[in-house]
């Protein structure tokens, strides 16, 4: 079947390799190729500039960026970015989807599957005119050793401090930790715990269910908190607290009865 000229020249230029700004759109492609490589061990790909040891396992899938640091036996699941200059400690195990980036993490650590780590906190201020406008958000997240946590957790670096998790604290499944936030050691907080930027915790709390702690506020070493408390201020002695605000557990618990008392006689 004949072909016109016409057609077959702007087939011919269908072929031909764009050029936007004077480079070629094969440019982006080729630059990859040259600093990122595949890892022999599991088939992920790296940057030639990170710092891996060759006993990590790198997923298929997943990819380590520049100047990252990955220690002894290692373990990145498919689908997980380590970006650039993240420091990964040995034994530490990453799951699939995991988005690393402004952090540091420790020794024999677990992280479970979509876990984020070192994304901007929520940060704004109104200037003069009105806008909304971002807070700088510069600094890490520094997550200890044998921490664990939990699928969909999601912790913010820092602003004015690093975020920090305490050695051996267990965060459960969608844990949202803001800014600033200081955790201490042998903390568990449990699923859809909620702490706001600026936060400071001593050692060995644990949060039930659903708590919530507002921003700018101190709790003491050794203090439980019942499932859906919200801590609206300081607490500064170890033991139990239950309630919205958090007060220790004897008087919300006679808050509940007084409460429950009250809406008998009403339906009577």
């Amino acid at each position: 079947m004949a072909i016109s000229v016409k057609r077959l020249s702007h087939l011919i230029s269908l072929k031909r390799p764009t050029k936007h700004f004077g480079v070629s759109n094969y440019s982006a492609s080729s630059t990859f190729q040259i600093e990122y490589s595949k890892w022999n061990n599991g088939g992920g790909t790296f940057h030639k500039s990170a710092c891996i040891d060759p006993t990590v396992l790198i997923e298929i899938g997943a990819v380590v960026h520049s100047k990252a640091v990955l220690g002894p036996n290692v373990h990145v699941g498919s689908g997980t970015v380590v970006g650039p200059e993240v420091t990964i400690g040995h034994s530490t195990k990453i799951g699939y989807n995991v988005g690393l980036i402004n952090c540091r993490i420790g020794d024999s650590c677990v992280v479970h599957h979509g876990v984020c780590i070192g994304q901007d906190g929520f940060g704004f201020f109104v200037d003069d005119k009105g806008n909304m406008m971002k807070k700088p958000q510069l600094l890490k997240a520094v997550i200890g050793n044998h921490v664990e946590i939990g699928a969909n957790t999601c912790i913010d670096r820092g602003s004015w401090r690093d975020t920090v998790i305490g050695d051996h604290s267990k965060l459960d499944n969608l844990v949202q930790i803001g800014h600033n936030v200081v955790i201490g050691k042998g903390c568990m907080l449990c699923g859809q715990a909620g702490i706001a930027g600026s936060v400071t915790m001593g050692d060995y709390i644990t949060l039930g269910g659903r708590v919530a702690i507002r921003d700018h506020v101190s709790i003491a070493s050794k203090v439980r908190l019942a499932a859906n408390s919200c801590v609206t201020k300081d607490i500064t002695e170890p033991g139990d607290y239950g309630g919205f605000p958090a007060v220790p557990i004897h008087e919300w618990r006679r808050q509940v009865a007084c409460r429950y008392r009250i809406s008998k006689k009403a339906i009577l």
